[in-house]
């Protein structure tokens, strides 16, 4: 999971920033203050609303490498494939605060489309609540107190797109997300939904991070690394970090695996004046292509982008194509879709505003295609390139994933919520190269050299 930069619209600005590509941005500390009670109302029975129960369950992830030997990927046309999706979940904590791959920056129009002002869901702090998969992981109470403030703003959308998703895939599987709200002995704090073992879904995570604290030094530097002015009180620079993160493992290798990741980030400097950015994006992973579910796909993105600029599709498109790329094997992660990093300008309402259009782009850019390929039949072949191509997916995610790379370092971090991301199988099979010709062919010409879909 990542974090976000924006490109600068202008010829002069993308060209530095092109030249910045190659540096790396590692993840931001993460620690807090202590976790808040779920509400006002909390008691021991675990009733937060009127009509509304929330439990707390624990979450087992598993991962191991399994396929059927012997088989080979060579010489098919494509079949249609059954569903039986899996889903993963996403990163925790770290990445939030992580994972910048190139010191990439630039400033959003500085006109936006009126289109752009979006109004928030209907209905006060209370009652949105009552839609979520969990109680906030702030007191309902605070949020009620300081409901104008970007904190609350962005912890409610990221609570509503995280229920909005789960919703959505519990519908088309018929399964239940098990909810797991989790603390960090530094503070702070999260709600991890994931379902296993589905009938559509091999596994699904949606995770939500809540955290607040001071920045490590490490951290601090990493932000000045970015050009970031940061001054801090006897050494401590306050910071506020949330986001939502998640990604999707069917069982159907003709439906793809999707991610997506919005957060924001606020620091609080000696003289009382704060500074913030978002990040965030959404890319799909298929193991198949699929012209028409990637034109779906990215005219979805695209249309969420247009309403704020012409620009912001082409460029965060580049710019997921670049972070998501695997060196070591010379292919992207997936066809991409949008990513960005560092968005603070032109203003907190109008950087809110964008990153909201994009968040609610998560359930109609990817139920449709699932809903298409549910019936659809694959072979035990079919079965075994997705394992490949998820082995692949791993690769990425320990190897060149900043926020999982950081949070796996990072003392006090939620192991299980950030390896959400992992398939529960995979496969590897050694210098496997598919047959020329082959619709696996086809998927791997995609991925060494990224199309325009849109």
């Amino acid at each position: 999971m990542a974090t976000i930069v924006f490109f600068s619209v202008n010829r002069t600005a993308q060209t530095a920033a092109r030249r910045c590509l190659r540096s790396r941005l590692k993840g931001l500390a993460s620690s807090g203050e202590s976790h808040l009670p779920l509400s006002c109302t909390h008691s021991q029975s675990g009733t937060f609303l009127p009509g509304t129960r929330w439990f707390s369950r624990g979450s087992s992830v598993r991962f191991m490498s399994h396929g059927t030997a012997g088989r080979t990927a060579a010489g098919r046309t494509r079949r249609g494939v059954l569903v039986t999706a899996a889903a993963t979940a996403a990163a925790a904590v770290a990445g939030f605060v992580a994972n910048a791959n190139h010191f990439q920056r630039a400033e959003m129009a500085t006109k936006v489309s009126p289109v752009a002002e979006e109004k928030e869901q209907e209905g006060d702090i209370l009652e949105r609540c009552r839609g979520f998969m969990s109680a906030p992981v702030t007191d309902i109470c605070v949020l009620q107190k300081r409901e104008g403030e970007m904190r609350t703003r962005m912890e409610m959308l990221i609570m509503e797109t995280q229920a909005d998703f789960c919703k959505a895939l519990e519908k088309v599987d018929g399964g239940t997300f098990k909810v797991d709200r989790w603390q960090r002995a530094e503070g702070g704090g999260g709600i991890s939904c994931v379902m296993q073992d589905g009938k559509v879904f091999e596994k699904a995570g949606v995770n939500v991070s809540v955290v607040s604290g001071y920045l490590t030094e490490e951290a601090a530097k990493q932000m000045r690394s970015r050009g970031k002015v940061l001054k801090g009180k006897d050494g401590k620079l306050p910071f506020s970090a949330m986001g939502v993160s998640s990604v999707i493992h069917p069982k159907n290798p003709h439906i793809p695996t999707v991610h997506f990741n919005y957060r924001y980030f606020e620091i609080e400097e000696a003289d009382g004046t704060k500074q913030w950015w978002f990040g965030g994006g959404t890319d799909l992973t298929p193991v198949y292509i699929n012209k028409e579910d990637a034109y779906h796909f990215h005219n979805t993105l695209k249309e969420a982008c247009d309403k704020h600029h012409s620009q912001y599709y082409p460029d965060f498109k580049k710019w997921c194509d670049r972070y998501f790329y695997i060196r070591h094997r010379g292919e992207t992660r997936g066809i991409g879709g949008i990513f960005f990093d560092d968005l603070d300008s032109p203003s907190q309402k109008e950087a809110f505003n964008f990153v909201k259009s994009c968040a609610r782009t998560v359930v109609p850019c990817y139920l449709p295609i699932v809903y298409k390929h549910l019936n659809d039949p694959f072979t035990d072949e079919e079965k075994d390139w997705q394992q490949v191509r998820r082995g692949r997916y791993v690769e990425f995610n320990l190897v060149y994933d900043r926020g999982v790379k950081f949070g796996l370092a990072t003392p006090g971090s939620r192991i299980e919520s950030i390896l959400m991301s992992l398939p529960l199988t995979a496969r590897w099979e050694y210098m496997h190269e598919p047959a020329k010709g082959t619709l696996e062919a086809e998927m791997i010409e995609a991925l060494r050299n990224p199309k325009e879909w849109v």
